[in-house]
């Protein structure tokens, strides 16, 4: 949901990414955890400025000043799914994704989903050794409730059935 970037000042603040659609609603989501499992709880000073407050034992203790907040430069911050909205119908979260069988529009099984990634070019699905961009091009159809969903792959890329074959027909 956020990442947490540069300190802001001298008394513990940071600049604070949201991914939230409002940033301004990240704090209602609850608690925020990192990838260590510390959890977090926020409020907004400024316009992407934050004073963080780390949870434990029941307390919370304020990140106290600019050495504590520099050591959590570039922190990632979650929230549990269940605090997330439920998706609109045809939409879905891209975590979803993870795992759903993916299928050729004819009807080849190309296997699950290993990896949903986005790196600021656009998102990417990963289907074993293959990344094929998540455009409605290459990606024509997602079923959740059904677990599949129906890829239409460009003329350039070649799975390893396809690999097989041709290297069978120029040696004929």
């Amino acid at each position: 949901m956020g990442v947490v970037g540069r300190p802001h000042g001298v008394r513990g603040l940071v600049h604070l990414h949201s991914y939230a659609a409002d940033p301004a609603a990240l704090p209602s989501y609850g608690p925020l955890v990192d990838e260590r499992g510390r959890q977090f709880r926020m409020r907004w000073h400024s316009e992407g400025v934050a004073e963080l407050f780390e949870m434990a034992d029941g307390k919370r203790l304020r990140v106290p000043d600019r050495t504590a907040a520099e050591k959590l430069v570039n922190t990632r911050l979650y929230i549990e799914r269940a605090s997330l909205p439920p998706p609109d119908a045809d939409e879905f979260y891209l975590s979803d994704l993870q795992g759903l069988q993916v299928m050729t529009v004819d009807g080849r099984d190309l296997g699950p989903v290993t990896g949903v990634h986005d790196h600021g070019g656009g998102v990417y699905l990963e289907i074993g050794t293959l990344l094929l961009p998540f455009t409605k091009a290459c990606v024509p159809g997602v079923d959740v409730a059904g677990g599949r969903i129906t890829v239409a792959l460009p003329a350039e890329v070649v799975v390893a059935e396809d690999r097989a074959e041709a290297s069978r027909d120029t040696a004929a």
